[in-house]
């Protein structure tokens, strides 16, 4: 009897281990833009990155890249940036770009008949001005817990893209805030996990950001899940950015463009 149960035991136990895959609709591939140009603060900022990419089907694990597109920014001034597909990957690049403060952009990108625009800001960053780790009592035992800070702007409503970056987690983490509580006074970012030990190695980013891309992230923070994949990842579902398909407006493409001083911060937790 015993060895009766255990063969049917062992019998259900396979059972439920059975792949099942699930067919699903697969709609025509999307254009995907990740278009976030980045001044890092003590540089040039002159090489820059586009990276075009288009939809799959749920199960596949291989994104396709986009090429022969011909990528272009332009200033104000009609100054035209060329960004230059490193070959078979998908990745533009630029290395003569001019980033200013205050100064509006224009993203223009052809491919496949098709003509995609964008327009948007660039914007200053604060300062990360000190990191703070504190340890808490939790359920489990002690919790460490590591804020940054930054001091925002009181004269402007102002608006943030917060990243942390732990070896904890499969992607950084990022949080939209804005400084409705905390106009002209001291900021922070915020990070802890139970696991958490000392010498684990922290990334902190900062990015001043338009109301426009503040809604934007707040959602897509929410689809992707905060404890999931890269925001930057296609969503499951349909979102809007602020890259219009100027040939047909319908087959608009997923992703958004941006531009933003960043300022980081590697924190070695003690």
């Amino acid at each position: 009897m015993k060895y009766i149960i255990s063969l049917l035991a062992l019998l259900v136990f396979a059972s439920c281990e059975t792949k099942v895959d699930i067919p699903l609709d697969t709609a025509n591939p999307k254009l995907v833009i990740d278009a976030n140009i980045l001044w890092q603060k003590g540089t040039s900022g002159s090489t820059q990155k586009i990276k075009l990419t288009t939809t799959t089907d749920f199960y596949s694990s291989i994104i396709p890249i986009v090429s022969g597109a011909l990528v272009t920014v332009s200033n104000s001034s009609n100054t035209i940036f060329s960004f230059v597909e490193t070959p078979n990957t998908g990745e533009y690049i630029c290395s003569n770009f001019v980033p200013v403060i205050n100064e509006t952009y224009t993203l223009n990108i052809q491919y496949a008949g098709q003509h995609y625009t964008a327009t948007e800001k660039l914007l200053a960053t604060p300062n990360i001005d000190s990191v703070e780790q504190t340890t808490v009592q939790g359920f489990g035992g002690n919790v460490i817990q590591v804020k940054y800070f930054f001091q925002d702007n009181g004269s402007e409503i102002n608006y943030y893209l917060i990243g942390v970056k732990s070896p904890l987690d499969v992607a950084p983490k990022y949080r939209a805030q804005k400084d409705e509580f905390f106009q002209g006074n001291q900021m922070f970012g915020f990070y802890t996990d139970k696991d958490l030990k000392p010498g684990d190695q922290l990334f902190f980013s900062l990015e001043g950001i338009t109301l426009r891309y503040y809604n934007y992230m707040q959602k897509l923070v929410n689809i992707s899940g905060s404890a999931g994949g890269s925001p930057f990842s296609t969503p499951p579902v349909t979102l809007r950015g602020n890259i219009i398909n100027q040939t047909n407006d319908a087959d608009f493409p997923l992703g958004y463009f941006h531009l933003s001083e960043i300022d980081t911060r590697n924190y070695t937790v003690n």
